[in-house]
Formats: C-alpha cells, sequence, structure tokens
C-alpha cells in the first residue's frame, strides 16, 4: 500500500544526507587525486594510470550499476528495496577505499595488477551503496518541493566533503606522513573509512521508504529496459550525467597539476600570506608554510564557500521556474568563468581566484537539482507506463556518473602525457623531477578549454529536455491521484 504522507522531517533529511557525506568522502578523493596518487605517489606512469582508470570505471559504470539497479529493484525485506544495500555495503566500501589507497611494498607489474584489483572492488562497493542510496530520494518521498529539499540538504553535506577533500587533505596528508605522501594518505584514508561507515550506518537507522510501488506496478527487466530506451528525457539525462561528470573530473583532477606547473608561486605567495597569516592569528593553522598546497587548499576552500551559497538558493529558484531552466542557465554562466582560465597568466592569481568562486555559486545552483531532476525522471516513466522501476533509473545515471568520472580522469593522464608529463618511475629513484614547460600549457588548457566543452554540450541538450515547470507539476499531481486510488 503506498503511503500518501510525503512530508519528511529535518531530522531524517538530515540523516539522509549524511549517506551523501560518507560516499562523497571517497568519490571527492577519486575525482581530486586519483590521477595524482597513481602517477606521483603509488608511481605508475601515465599511460597504465590511464587504462586502469578508463578500463576499469567502464567496466565498473556498463555492468556493476545495471546488474545492481536490476537487482535492488527487485529486493523485497523488511526495511524496502534500497536500505538493506546501504547497511550491508558499509563496511567493505570503507575497508576497499583504505586499501586502494595504499601503496604496498610490490614489483611495478604487481602494483598495476594491485591498483586494478583494489579499484575495481573500490568502483563495485561504491556502485552498491550509492546507486541504492541515489534511489532512495525517489521513493522516500512523491512532494516535489520535499524531494527539492532533500536534494539541497544532501548536497549541503556532499559541499563538506568536498570542503574536507579539496582544501584540507594535502595538508593533512603532508603532516601525517612527514614528508611520505603515501604513508599521510593511508593514514587519512583510514580514519575517512571509519567516519564514513558510521554515517552510512547513521542514514539506514533514520530514514523509510514511503513510495511503495503496487502489484500491478511490478514489472521485468525487459520491460524496465524498453521503458527506458523509450524515455527520451532519461536519455537526455543519461548523456548530461556523462558529460558534466567528464568536466568534474577533468577539472578536479587537474587543479594540483596547474598549482605545481603553471600557477606562479611568488605571486601565489604574495596573494595568500594575509589569508594564511590572518588564519594562524585566530588558531587556524591547517595550511602549512609550503604555498603551493596552501593555495590549492584556500583556492578550493573559496570555490566550494560559493557553492553552498548556490545550493542554498537552488530550492527557490527550482520551485519557481522549474529544474530544467535554472540547471541550463546556471551551467552556462559557471562554464564561462571555468572557461576564463585560458586567458590568465602564471601571475593572475586575484583572477583564478575570482573565476573559482564565481563558477563555484552558480555551479552550486546546480548540483541538488541534477538528482532531483532524475527523480523526476522517474516519476515521468511512472507516469507514462504506469510500471515504476527506480533503480534502474538511477542506475543508468550512475553509468553516467562512473563513465564521465573514468573517461574524464583518464583524459588527465593521457592529455599530460601528450604534453610530455615527467612520472615519478620516469626518473631514477631520489632525483629531482623536472617537468617541461610545456605541461604548464596542458595544465592550463585541462583546467579551461577542455573541461568547459562537456558543460557547454550539456546546455545544448537540456533544449531537448521536456519535463519544464508544467510538466512537472502536472505528473506530480496525476501520479498523487493515481497512489491514493490504488491505496484504497
Amino acid at each position: 500500500m503506498n503511503r500518501t504522507n510525503q512530508k519528511v522531517s529535518l531530522f531524517e533529511k538530515i540523516g539522509y544526507s549524511l549517506g551523501d557525506l560518507a560516499a562523497n568522502l571517497v568519490f571527492q578523493t577519486l575525482i581530486t587525486y586519483l590521477a595524482f596518487f597513481y602517477t606521483d605517489i603509488y608511481g605508475l606512469n601515465n599511460n597504465d594510470a590511464s587504462v586502469i582508470m578508463l578500463t576499469v570505471g567502464l567496466i565498473a559504470a556498463f555492468a556493476f550499476n545495471p546488474i545492481i539497479g536490476a537487482l535492488a529493484d527487485r529486493t523485497k525485506s523488511r526495511w524496502g528495496k534500497f536500505r538493506p544495500w546501504i547497511l550491508y555495503t558499509a563496511i567493505p566500501l570503507g575497508v576497499v577505499a583504505l586499501l586502494a589507497f595504499t601503496t604496498p611494498d610490490f614489483s611495478y607489474k604487481g602494483k598495476v595488477i594491485y591498483a586494478a584489483v583494489t579499484y575495481t572492488l573500490l568502483l563495485l562497493f561504491y556502485a552498491a551503496n550509492n546507486l541504492p542510496y541515489s534511489a532512495l530520494s525517489g521513493v522516500i518521498t512523491g512532494d516535489m518541493a520535499e524531494r527539492n529539499s532533500i536534494s539541497s540538504i544532501r548536497f549541503v553535506a556532499v559541499m563538506f566533503a568536498q570542503f574536507f577533500v579539496q582544501v584540507f587533505m594535502l595538508p593533512i596528508i603532508e603532516y601525517a606522513g612527514k614528508g611520505d605522501k603515501a604513508a599521510g594518505i593511508e593514514a587519512v584514508m583510514t580514519w575517512l573509512a571509519i567516519l564514513g561507515t558510521i554515517m552510512l550506518l547513521i542514514t539506514f537507522f533514520s530514514t523509510r521508504e514511503r513510495i511503495i510501488p503496487t502489484e500491478q506496478q511490478k514489472s521485468t527487466l525487459k520491460e524496465d529496459l524498453s521503458d527506458l530506451v523509450k524515455n527520451r528525457p532519461w536519455v537526455i539525462m543519461l548523456v548530461s550525467t556523462i558529460l558534466v561528470f567528464v568536466t568534474l573530473a577533468m577539472k578536479g583532477g587537474s587543479y594540483v597539476y596547474y598549482f605545481n606547473n603553471f600557477v606562479d608561486e611568488p605571486a601565489l605567495t604574495s596573494f595568500i600570506s594575509p589569508i594564511t597569516d590572518s588564519l594562524t592569528s585566530i588558531g587556524i593553522n591547517f595550511f602549512g608554510s609550503e604555498p603551493i598546497s596552501a593555495g590549492f587548499g584556500l583556492f578550493n576552500a573559496g570555490g566550494i564557500i560559493f557553492m553552498l551559497v548556490g545550493i542554498g538558493i537552488s530550492k527557490k529558484l527550482a520551485d519557481k521556474y522549474g529544474k530544467r531552466d535554472v540547471f541550463s542557465s546556471a551551467l552556462f554562466v559557471s562554464t564561462l568563468f571555468i572557461l576564463f582560465f585560458v586567458f590568465y597568466k602564471p601571475e593572475s592569481v586575484k583572477m583564478m581566484f575570482a573565476s573559482q568562486i564565481l563558477h563555484g555559486f552558480f555551479y552550486g545552483i546546480t548540483i541538488p537539482i541534477l538528482w532531483a531532476m532524475i527523480a523526476d525522471v522517474a516519476d515521468y516513466s511512472e507516469w507514462k507506463t504506469n510500471r515504476r522501476a527506480t533503480a534502474i533509473i538511477f542506475s543508468a545515471m550512475m553509468v553516467g556518473l562512473k563513465s564521465g568520472l573514468s573517461i574524464g580522469g583518464a583524459l588527465v593522464t593521457w592529455i599530460l602525457g601528450l604534453y610530455g608529463y615527467v612520472n615519478k618511475d620516469m626518473v631514477a629513484a631520489g632525483a629531482e623531477i623536472i617537468q617541461p614547460e610545456t605541461v604548464a600549457t596542458g595544465a592550463k588548457m585541462l583546467v579551461s578549454v577542455y573541461a568547459s566543452i562537456p558543460f557547454f554540450m550539456v546546455v545544448l541538450l537540456l533544449f531537448f529536455y521536456e519535463i519544464n515547470k508544467k510538466k512537472e507539476v502536472q505528473i506530480e499531481q496525476e501520479l498523487i491521484e493515481r497512489r491514493e486510488k490504488s491505496s484504497k
């Protein structure tokens, strides 16, 4: 029987959001540091790192996610369809996340095999946990205003995870490892695994599933797949999700190279010194004395803080103007500020920070809307076919997410290789690594022109996405009427 009370308490919204905070401690680490970890800490060459990230990522995207989506939609338990998956994968996900960022004392071939195996297991357990978690947002409530609210709170939690990983993680790695980054990242990941597991368990115990498909809505896997192919909004959101995460992985994974190889260190030091001195005077000394590390952290901090501001106004804009129009408009403006990086000189530190802040604000508006739109696509499918297959729709979006992450991450190492990037394994042990001047150009192009192209493509695609504000209201009202009738 469907429950008609679709209101969700603040306690449950926060409990749900902790699941994404936990998942993003892993996900943001993959986006920001996986390429850098493989090439500069773990010791793989660019080609091997690219092959592992792309091959394993695509296998995970196109094999793990559809299978888990189909299984989750057909799960029956006293806890619902999706919550059991969160419970049973919480501990394995934490363990594998730690193993994936551990550097064993193996031969080079052994390290390649270890990296491929641990990355495969990490993406498997991430899919088994995060796909049902994402699908859970589609059955917690059918009220679209409540769904927008849940998405907004959820992505505030995401931003906290992103803030920690992109702002504090590199300095903490250096501090914890006392100069040994391999030991440092292993120590940090140990604590993140413990905290992430606890937060996922809180999500399981604090949430419940309110939208329960009726017996008449049961469908076969063949019917579910057929519905997907005929669902044009789903196709558009799938392609859009791939493109969004290509940019996020490319941009996020390139910043550490950008600061190490392009940004002028004296100009950066001059700009950040008043900020770090002020923070130190009030007892905040997370950034240490290394200007590149400190600058990288503060740069990310500025963008994330203003992302939170954007997330804060996202719900009101989406409620008033509709998700599609707000998403496409904000994404377009945010992309302009990515593109502007191609014009900056190494000394243009103020402009870099200003563009990052403005990009963060406008991109922040889009963050909750993307996943709320995918939940709307599940509603659209039910509205069209009278069959609900929430998890398989979200699994398709996870295919897009993993594909985009894999393609974008692989492009980072591959493109840097084209510009002549020198890896740890290419020099004698203990020798200083000196990058050719072309690497600076490659890093600049990665965070600007190359990263902006997929975002611009998404803006064009959304002209063909038919679920506007009027359609949202129509779908919501008609589904409410159907559910009320079926519950009698």
